[in-house]
């Protein structure tokens, strides 16, 4: 049976999985999507479908029926109210939606573009190489949940230690593990906590560009940073990115978001040269830099790489850090290093949108963590284990599927950036093929500035698999390429043959 309701969207908005079911069916049934009469799924199968438990699904069935949008029968089934065809259907108590006003500029734009963050809406299946993070298992939830716990109850025992801008043991800890680890010296007054780094880069976006202007992004690039540009009203200028990095030129611009420790998707590593290449152009334009340091944390091979903001003399560079990365995503803490000049500017567009700062409690626990080492000890333990990893899933991607992917170097983060050798048309009936069998990887399309007209490309996630999870998945993977035609049977690795 086909049915298909928002249940993903609603569940990222509320976190209830009963209480995103019955929003999910309620909207289809009021845009018309679910028509007047027509049958529900019962309460097992819907539960099987989107992996639910009965009790959820019954619970939202109950409060559609409260409020008039379903009619259930025993023994006969769940059905939406109306007659078919009754084209003057409202549910029960409903009145009709006024006109709503117009949206401004920005609601515009922001409702023009795809918001394309990732593909982390797909079904977490054990074969699934869709980027999704480190997953559950390697975050030392029991240790971290006392800590914040501890917090929790002595906060109301003490005067605040900072404002908007975030904790000040939390923006200490920062700034000794920026001059420690990254070189950059800074003090924790040069330093805002945000919710995550999407957060900084959304309000530099708003702070820095006015309508009309220019901002740079490379090609590709993390979708998220795009559509803040755009919605910030400004023409974007996508700028080619080779196996070094974003290719340095005489942009027009007013700001360029880079990510030059680590770029995002490819995994490629700036050069020094280019480095001062960027410091120079932001020079001599006037201009911004929004350096995005999103997962260098989580770096097995080669040297350290020394930041933008640690080559900057003239403070034209904006630092921004996530912690999101290296613990779960859903621990919201990121950070902004900020030059004089912008200090006050951001804390105040902050201070509007989060005047005290959200997960305050978490933020003492983190500057805890830091300072009694237990951080450092979780990143090492995580390093090693995500280098295995890594490395299974290079060698995978050599032995299976070297036919069909370039899968470029990497010695850091948590995803394998992948070119795709063959034609689009084979990408695409591959692509189709293996999600059809719940084995799917991120596309690299949705980084690029040219969507799916770009040269197909392939985001490898690994950090929440298991070693035999992304060995069996590559072999899945290459069975239904073989499947295809796209690729001669019998040439895979041994765990194939």
């Amino acid at each position: 049976m086909t049915f298909q309701v928002p249940y993903e969207l609603r569940l990222r908005e509320c976190g209830s999985k009963h209480l995103a079911m019955y929003r999910a069916i309620r909207d289809s049934v009021a845009s018309g999507a679910l028509s007047p009469g027509e049958r529900l799924p019962s309460s097992r199968t819907l539960a099987a479908m989107y992996g639910l438990s009965r009790g959820s699904v019954s619970l939202a069935y109950d409060m559609l029926a409260a409020e008039g949008y379903v009619r259930t029968g025993i023994g006969q089934g769940t059905f939406v109210c109306g007659e078919p065809k009754d084209a003057g259907f409202r549910p029960q108590g409903a009145a009709a939606r006024p006109e709503l006003p117009e949206l401004s500029a920005w609601g515009r734009r922001m409702m023009a573009k795809e918001e394309a963050f990732g593909d982390e809406s797909e079904p977490a299946d054990p074969g699934s190489f869709v980027p999704r993070g480190m997953g559950r298992r390697s975050f030392p939830w029991a240790e971290w949940r006392a800590a914040v716990a501890a917090q929790l109850r002595r906060i109301g025992e003490r005067a605040e230690d900072g404002g908007t801008e975030g904790s000040l043991a939390l923006r200490q800890a920062v700034a000794a593990r920026l001059r420690r680890e990254r070189g950059i010296v800074c003090g924790p007054e040069q330093i805002v906590m945000t919710g995550g780094s999407m957060q900084a880069i959304a309000l530099l976006a708003q702070l820095l560009l006015e309508e009309g202007q220019s901002a740079v992004v490379e090609d590709p690039c993390y979708p998220g940073t795009r559509l803040a540009a755009q919605a910030a009203g400004a023409r974007v200028i996508p700028a080619a990115v080779d196996r070094q990095g974003i290719v340095p030129a005489a942009w027009d611009a007013r700001l360029l978001f880079v990510t030059p420790t680590r770029h995002f998707p490819t995994g490629a590593v700036l050069k020094l040269e280019r480095r001062l290449e960027l410091l120079a152009w932001a020079s001599k334009n006037e201009a911004w830099i929004v350096e995005d340091d999103f997962d260098s944390d989580f770096r097995w091979g080669g040297r350290p790489i020394e930041p933008l903001k640690s080559l900057d003399r003239e403070d034209r560079v904006i630092y921004v850090g996530t912690f999101s990365r290296t613990m779960h995503r859903e621990v919201r803490i990121g950070y902004a290093v900020l030059p004089e000049t912008l200090r006050e500017p951001f804390k105040r567009a902050k201070r509007l949108y989060d005047p005290y700062p959200a997960g305050f409690a978490e933020q003492l626990a983190l500057a805890g963590w830091i300072s009694e080492g237990g951080y450092d000890r979780h990143l090492r333990r995580m390093r090693r284990g995500f280098h295995k990893l890594q490395l299974c899933l290079a060698e995978g991607l050599r032995s299976e599927l070297g036919e069909l992917f370039e899968a470029l170097p990497s010695d850091s983060g948590l995803l394998q950036f992948a070119y795709w050798k063959k034609s689009r048309e084979e990408y695409a009936l591959l692509y189709d093929s293996c999600k059809r069998q719940g084995v799917v990887w991120g596309d690299g399309a949705r980084c690029a500035a040219a969507g799916p007209a770009a040269p197909p490309s392939a985001l490898f996630g690994f950090a929440h698999l298991e070693e035999e999870s992304i060995r069996s998945g590559l072999i899945r993977i290459r069975t239904a390429a073989e499947t295809l035609g796209l690729i001669a049977p019998g040439k895979g690795g041994n765990d194939h043959a």
